[in-house]
């Protein structure tokens, strides 16, 4: 229902007819929502899509070498700066527990 004044605009629900109408309306909505987000989902990846393009920075340079050369030389590196390269002898057992007490303690030598 529509009530005009001279100056002012006012509308006037009546809340028995939307209180009738809100299960319509909701299950109307229900059915309908793939239909609604997918457009608005496009809408807003495109938009977030040219924001990112303004903003990043659109040069990725070259690596001058791989990255498996990388990791190859960094083990190299690593090996050559260990400084105890022997191992102990397999005769000396000093791998196999004495008690079974000693099993698992951490043997940091």
């Amino acid at each position: 229902m529509l009530k005009c004044d001279s100056l002012f605009l006012h509308f006037s629900f009546d809340l028995d007819c939307i209180e009738d109408m809100l299960p319509a309306l909701l299950a109307i909505m229900r059915n309908y929502v793939p239909y609604v987000t997918l457009p608005i989902s496009i809408v807003i990846g495109v938009i977030g899509y040219n924001i990112e393009g303004l903003i990043s920075d659109k040069f990725t340079p070259t690596k001058k070498i791989s990255v498996e050369e990388e990791r190859l030389e960094r083990q190299l590196k690593e090996m050559e700066n260990k400084k105890d390269l022997t191992t102990q002898s397999l005769k000396s057992k000093s791998f196999v527990p004495k008690t079974v007490f000693e099993r698992n303690l951490n043997h940091s030598d």
